[in-house]
């Protein structure tokens, strides 16, 4: 299963969904793609916006908030949630909405 856990400035992704084998599976490469898609957009608007790294997952660290970046980061989360309704056996999101305001 891929746990993602979200706080207002921190998201990590954790895990591998299994729902098929490697390189057939269209949940890893879903989430990947949501994540990579949205980070590759802040860091071209903004290259000081966020930090992230790879290991053993993938850590996103919001620095610097602005209006456009705050979208692309709830659009991205938008995505996953639409992803966790449609494999919720493969893809769980934690939120901690009281630190999303």
């Amino acid at each position: 299963m891929i746990k993602i856990e979200i706080n207002k400035d921190k998201i990590t992704i954790k895990g591998h969904a299994d729902y098929k084998e490697l390189g057939k599976d269209i949940v890893c490469a879903s989430v990947s793609s949501i994540v990579i898609t949205s980070i590759n957009g802040i860091l071209r608007i903004d290259s000081e916006a966020i930090d992230y790294n790879e290991d053993d997952g993938i850590y996103i660290e919001v620095k610097k908030h602005s209006e456009v970046v705050d979208k692309l980061i709830f659009n991205m989360i938008d995505l996953l949630e639409e992803l966790e309704k449609q494999y919720p056996k493969y893809v769980n999101i934690r939120r901690c909405w009281l630190c999303l305001n």
